[in-house]
């Protein structure tokens, strides 16, 4: 799958896509990923990308024709009808189902916004979709669109050292998309806080439980929407309703 990423500063980029296991996907081409920079399409000696909004107001905005000629020039290289994809506050919020999706497509063009925003107009005629990754507001779209990628790329077949991994991460569905229970390593005990005993055990099907139980809780404390969610698919038993009581 290829993802071009449209931003002005491609060098963010750079150490991403070098470092971590999920280099493996980037490295391999399985995420072939391409960046551009709209300033690359700008007029003028100073390749200007921005400018003053009208009606008043702080900042700049990002203009609509170097946008959309970097659009274009990807579009007509692609050749596969990619979608172009804006991150934005408005968007849907990105969620383990999105990831799954995006990980078995052909990809898409990535649009990093800047300043207060993009032209309204690019938005309208050029993007497919927006996605947000929550309620706040970063500096760009840059790090939301490494986000993505890592999310895509470490799905991919190869990339994580044990190829089940992503199989038990918190929203999975083979865990019905909860949480993911806690974790422990050596030592046994540390600060005077022991392993649970049941870890040690080695009775695989009571460390299952246990785990099973201490994800429905974990769910239940932090997230009972994504409990009310399995709920309602048919996917808690009576066995993870007694451990909820």
């Amino acid at each position: 799958m290829r993802f071009d990423v449209v931003t002005l500063f491609p060098e963010l980029f750079a150490p991403f896509l070098i470092a971590g296991i999920t280099r493996r996907a980037f490295e391999s081409g399985q995420v072939d990923v391409h960046l551009s920079n709209p300033r690359d399409f700008a007029s003028g000696n100073y390749r200007r990308v921005d400018d003053r909004p009208f009606g008043g107001g702080p900042g700049m905005v990002m203009m609509a024709e170097p946008m959309a000629k970097a659009v274009e020039e990807i579009k007509a290289a692609r050749k596969d009808g990619a979608p172009v994809i804006l991150f934005s506050p408005i968007g849907k919020r990105l969620d383990h189902a999105a990831v799954q999706r995006w990980s078995s497509s052909t990809g898409a063009i990535l649009i990093c916004g800047r300043y207060e925003g993009i032209d309204q107009r690019f938005i309208d005629s050029c993007v497919d979709e927006q996605i947000s990754l929550g309620d706040f507001v970063l500096s760009g779209g840059e790090v939301a669109a490494m986000a993505l990628l890592d999310a895509v790329a470490r799905l991919q077949p190869g990339v994580l050292s044990d190829p089940d991994s992503h199989q038990f991460d918190s929203f999975n569905p083979a865990l019905d998309g909860l949480l993911d229970c806690p974790h422990y390593t050596r030592p046994e005990e540390w600060k005077s806080e022991k392993v649970p005993a049941v870890l040690m055990s080695g009775h695989h099907e009571h460390i299952e439980r246990w785990r099973r139980d201490q994800r429905l809780q974990l769910t239940a404390l932090h997230r009972p929407d994504l409990l009310e969610t399995a709920r309602r698919a048919g996917h808690l038993g009576s066995k993870d309703e007694s451990a909820l009581s």
